[in-house]
């Protein structure tokens, strides 16, 4: 079970969920919100990765915007949480992601354990793994991120090699029911990152979010989560 704690970033502190794994650390896990906040959903998940030997920070990334967020799944959720998300900006999230695998580093390193760092993020947070990959060289797992396409985008207007010669791995999760990536948008992602391993389940999106029926889909989570904590392992190993 995790505990709150004060994480000191460039974009101010914010609240951050830290979760311990029972032994030796393995390595270090951001986890990265959903639109919703750090809610006991994603608190859940943290602590999850954290039983599979992960030290995990979950950082609160709408902090710079507002506190305390923690949103329903119904529509004034929805909308409140893609304004926080544009009111957030992509600069400042990278900077709360950057400064959360950070102190993750310096505590494994105070543990004297492995000191790799990834991430995993779900629909806006599994966007903004892809990013921590490409800008940062944190291997991560993006679960159906749908403003991968545009991130891509951006940055090849400011550097095509971040795309063309990425820093770090990326294992991708979709859902064939996804009416926010379609099946074009999922060829997208194998054409232009064909090096990634990418992955479509029989669920629609948010199919990880177990505390919502109408998303979740416990046989394509189950899979995805042992695809991911393979990925892991193998790629925070090799960069350990």
């Amino acid at each position: 079970m995790g505990q709150w704690t004060e994480l000191e970033t460039p974009a101010g502190s914010v609240a951050a969920w830290q979760a311990d794994p029972p032994g030796t650390p393995r390595g270090g896990l951001v986890v990265i919100q959903e639109i919703f906040g750090v809610n006991p959903h994603i608190r859940a998940v943290a602590d999850g990765y954290a039983a599979e030997g992960y030290v995990v920070l979950a950082p609160a990334f709408f902090d710079p915007v507002e506190r305390g967020v923690e949103l329903g799944y119904g529509e004034d959720g929805f909308a409140r949480g893609r304004a926080l998300v544009q009111e957030l900006g992509t600069a400042r999230a990278l900077a709360i992601l950057q400064a959360a695998a950070e102190r993750l580093r310096a505590d494994l390193a105070a543990r004297q354990a492995p000191t790799a760092v990834g991430t995993v993020g779900y629909c806006w947070g599994g966007s903004m793994a892809l990013l921590a990959a490409l800008r940062l060289g944190l291997p991560s797992v993006s679960y159906y991120g749908a403003r991968n396409l545009a991130l891509l985008d951006e940055c090849e207007r400011e550097d095509p090699r971040l795309v063309a010669e990425p820093k770090a791995m990326v294992m991708f999760h979709f859902g064939e029911q996804d009416p926010s990536i379609p099946a074009e948008a999922v060829a997208a992602h194998r054409q232009r990152l064909p090096q990634m391993p990418l992955f479509v389940y029989p669920a629609g999106h948010a199919f990880n979010r177990d505390v919502d029926p109408r998303a979740y889909h416990e046989p394509s989570a189950r899979l995805a989560r042992e695809r991911s904590l393979e990925f892991l392992a193998a790629r925070l190993g090799a960069a350990a």
